[in-house]
């Protein structure tokens, strides 16, 4: 059986996916790369704009986001802490 993915994993998938589209990603985008349902990202997006660790624009009709300073902080600091916990083969 396949092992769930906790809160972290989580975060720094949908970090990741912001991060890797430029920081300018598109809530879909970010939706299929961190494998995420629609329901749970908006979730997760409230509670990280709420957090200022996203933030929202809208351009030409279209709704991106992007990683705030702190957001960049906290996807280098969850990285390091999936490396360390890896290191006891957690």
């Amino acid at each position: 059986m396949k092992e769930r993915r906790d809160r972290a994993k989580m975060l720094v998938s949908i970090l990741e996916a912001i991060q890797n589209e430029g920081n300018h990603a598109k809530p879909t985008h970010v939706m299929y790369k961190a494998n995420l349902s629609h329901g749970l990202l908006k979730s997760y997006f409230s509670e990280l704009k709420d957090k200022n660790i996203i933030i929202e624009t809208e351009e030409k009709d279209n709704t991106y986001i992007s990683l705030t300073e702190q957001g960049t902080r906290l996807l280098s600091e969850l990285r390091k802490m999936e490396k360390f916990m890896e290191s006891f083969g957690l």
